[in-house]
């Protein structure tokens, strides 16, 4: 779904109180009733069926006719909307612009604090690709298939900020994390383009050993990208150097299939050069080689960064799952 801001300013406190009532509710119902609700928020029940009409309206909540009652769910709008709300009120984030981009589960927008600076904010929306192949295989939330989308999405979100803020810290080539809420990350924006948009560089192959030394530069680091290809690499405007994107999918070296997700990175830039730029290199990393070799001196291992970030195991291993 688009995301539509308009309305933002329009949207009263207690009208935000129901809608985090029924995000509260939904941790354990997959359809919130009214009752609840109104519990929840502490409004009167009256008003709160008169706000709930107004925020379906708004397509920031859904009504739903349950066989045994009638009750509520979120929507990813209204999920958008709290999300927004918390930016903003930590003011981080002013304004949003015009949408840049479309992934296979986010969307990507154009946004501004309040003095004019430009950034990006993604949007995790998981649901378009990952939850239609698994619902029917597994429901990891129980009964709530359509609340463990917007969850998926927040621990993808999750996620994503604890990776970045550790790459950023340590010098990889990264946007540069500014706040995260709920399925949303707010990064600086780099005046770039993706390498998929890319027909010719100055030199092949010096941007093909620089992507190649990038994921050995991870790995000695103790993690793999998990889709590195040109979808998630972008070339800076001024000097051509490379930035990597999108870490909801990144894995542990320790991980038991680490070896396949190194060699897929690895085959996905190959491919690539051999297709747009016509180079191949005889040269290219493999991984039990890369593991051998003395650390590069990055400091750090994935665990360590998992726990300080609070980002939990078991959030892990259920993305994870998601992701294979």
């Amino acid at each position: 779904m688009k995301l539509d801001a308009t309305d933002l300013r329009y949207v009263t406190s207690d009208e935000f109180r129901v809608l985090t009532a029924v995000e509260m509710g939904s941790k354990n119902h997959e359809v919130v009733p009214s009752p609840l609700i109104a519990q929840i928020s502490g409004l009167r029940n009256g008003g709160v069926n008169k706000m709930l009409g107004d925020l379906t309206k708004r397509n920031l909540v859904a009504k739903v006719q349950n066989s045994k009652y009638d009750g509520y769910r979120m929507t990813y709008g209204g999920l958008d909307y709290l999300a927004l709300r918390a930016l903003s009120k930590r003011d981080s984030m002013y304004s949003v612009g015009n949408q840049i981009g479309v992934g296979k589960e986010s969307d990507i927008y154009i946004v501004a604090d309040a003095e004019g600076n430009e950034m990006v904010l993604k949007l995790h929306r998981l649901g378009r690709i990952s939850f239609r192949a698994i619902k029917n295989k597994r429901d990891y939330l129980g009964k709530r298939k359509s609340a463990s989308w917007m969850y998926m999405s927040r621990l993808a979100a999750q996620k994503e900020w604890a990776f970045m803020k550790v790459l950023h810290e340590h010098n990889f080539p990264v946007p540069k994390p500014i706040d995260q809420a709920r399925h949303c990350i707010l990064m600086e924006f780099i005046d770039a383009y993706p390498l998929r948009q890319v027909s010719d560089v100055p030199s092949p192959g010096k941007l093909y050993s620089t992507l190649m030394d990038l994921i050995v530069r991870f790995a000695r680091a103790g993690l793999i990208h998990g889709d590195f290809n040109e979808f998630n690499i972008l070339i800076r405007r001024d000097t051509g150097e490379p930035v990597v994107i999108d870490f909801p999918q990144m894995v542990s070296t320790s991980h038991e299939n680490a070896e396949w997700y190194f060699n897929r990175d690895v085959e996905c830039i190959r491919r690539f050069f051999r297709r747009r730029f016509r180079y191949e290199s005889a040269l290219y990393p493999r991984f039990r080689t890369t593991l051998g070799e003395t650390p590069d001196g990055e400091g750090f291992r994935l665990d360590v960064v998992v726990a300080a970030s609070g980002f939990k195991q078991k959030d892990m291993k259920t993305l994870g799952e998601v992701s294979a």
